[in-house]
């Protein structure tokens, strides 16, 4: 997983908990990367789902709810970041739409081997997406943050529904996502 993501995890922490309960967590976990993280390198998974089952422990909330958190969180990171990718785009829906194929094709140009999601989708209507979720390593609760993260910075009012879910045996996810 590219190390954006862990500073980004590590910058979200210790906004909304503080710089002690990082520490905490690093010391916890012990991660082989000592919690040194760059942007552009790549770290094991493993180190990121250690440290959020440890902050489940550690606060109580579900790993779940923390992940989707961070979604929502890491969007607007990477918004900001990247803004390119949401100015050109004039909706929430055309800009789900656009991220397997935009974005995703131009983080493969600038790294190897990212180790994308594979994301598709069917549009029934103009109000509504079909969202599928395609990834061995099963972070649906991730992109689910990572949709509202992007409805948020649309200003767009949505209901979702996730199911089927490879969570739950499927072999893919699918958000059912509807504009209200």
């Amino acid at each position: 997983m590219k190390g954006i993501v862990f500073t980004t995890f590590n910058d979200m922490v210790e906004k909304e908990i503080g710089i002690e309960m990082w520490d905490a967590i690093l010391d916890s976990v012990n991660p082989k990367s000592e919690g040194i993280y760059t942007s552009v390198e790549d770290f094991p998974d493993e180190e990121l789902l250690a440290m959020v089952s440890d902050l489940s422990d550690r606060t109580g909330t579900p790993v779940v709810d923390l992940l989707k958190a961070f979604g929502q969180y890491l969007f607007h990171v990477l918004a900001m970041k990247h803004s390119i990718f949401v100015e050109e785009e004039p909706s929430f829906l055309s800009f789900l739409k656009s991220v397997d194929e935009v974005i995703h094709k131009e983080v493969e140009k600038l790294y190897p081997n990212p180790n994308l999601p594979t994301l598709s989708w069917k549009q029934e209507d103009e109000n509504s997406l079909e969202l599928y979720y395609r990834s061995p390593r099963k972070l649906c609760h991730l992109a689910d943050g990572l949709i509202k993260g992007a409805a948020q910075r649309y200003d767009t009012q949505f209901t979702m529904e996730h199911s089927p879910c490879m969570h739950k045996g499927s072999d893919h996810c699918c958000f059912r996502i509807k504009v209200i």
